[in-house]
């Protein structure tokens, strides 16, 4: 097993010198979930925390690295990151920020973690929801772990959530590539898989190829878009999303070959990708390849 691919911060998920405020912070999940529950809120569930999004969270959700993510907490709360903010002061973010900020901190303890992009199933009845988990190696276990550091109390009542969220059974979130093979082969309706109103095979297509780059670590935004991604279901690549579908499935026997179809155009994240929320190209610092 390549567990070394995923034991160090690297690009996105290298806090640089904010990651020195790591090793004050619990060693466990549980207290790592807890602390990032005090600094992240969900833009799309302020109004659950009865919080009015402030001028500065408009732009929050669209910071891609962990770094940057850190300053701007620090910026606006110089408070140890153990501290709890209120909600109306946390950073808004959506899932993948808890995902890449739970993924730094692993990373620095030595721990191998990677993020996950799929599908939650405990979300909305019957609906497969866009979303994203943290992935962490249990040495003692001998076994990865999904975990969904952004369910805290209130979300687990709101949703009415009944299993451990720090050990997410394998049914109840989807990596993309299995809901991807679920649909091909008849089991699942693709329109049951999305958000918002933006459901289908394209849209499991693109978060497939999203889930590739993660496992290359580059966690992009859940929006954004690039290369054999497409809005339609006639402009996917069925060929190349049931491949990476099946080696999603079982990323460490098949890291080398993830890695190396990484680097293909339609997978490779690029210098400049589309944001699909604001509707604009924009630059990402360029990645090294992490084979």
């Amino acid at each position: 097993m390549t567990l070394g691919h995923f034991r160090s911060p690297v690009a996105l998920s290298d806090a640089g010198i904010w990651a020195l405020q790591f090793a004050a912070l619990p060693h466990d999940i549980a207290g790592l979930a807890r602390v990032l529950q005090g600094l992240l809120v969900h833009e799309h569930l302020l109004d659950v925390y009865g919080v009015t999004r402030s001028e500065r969270q408009y732009d929050e959700p669209h910071v891609r690295g962990a770094g940057e993510i850190l300053e701007r907490i620090a910026v606006h709360d110089a408070r140890p990151l153990s501290e709890p903010r209120p909600p109306g002061a946390r950073f808004a973010g959506c899932c993948r920020h808890y995902v890449l900020l739970l993924v730094a901190m692993l990373r620095s303890k030595g721990i191998p973690a990677r993020a996950r992009c799929g599908f939650g199933a405990y979300f909305v009845q019957d609906r497969f929801v866009d979303h994203w988990v943290t992935e962490y190696f249990d040495a003692a276990q001998r076994r990865w772990i999904l975990v969904d550091a952004q369910i805290d109390d209130r979300q687990r009542a709101l949703f009415g959530i009944d299993f451990d969220t720090l050990d997410v059974p394998r049914d109840r979130f989807l990596v993309a590539g299995d809901g991807w093979r679920l649909c091909r082969d008849g089991k699942a309706d693709p329109q049951t898989f999305g958000v918002l109103d933006m459901a289908g095979l394209w849209f499991i297509a693109s978060n497939v190829i999203r889930d590739v780059a993660a496992l290359d670590n580059r966690e992009m935004l859940p929006w954004d878009v690039w290369g054999g991604m497409t809005r339609d279901d006639a402009g996917i690549d069925l060929a190349l999303i049931d491949r990476l579908a099946g080696l999603t499935h079982e990323p460490d026997r098949h890291l080398e070959e993830l890695l190396t179809l990484s680097v293909d155009q339609r997978i490779a994240v690029p210098t400049t990708v589309f944001n699909a929320v604001r509707g604009q190209p924009e630059a990402v610092s360029p990645f090294a390849h992490s084979a």
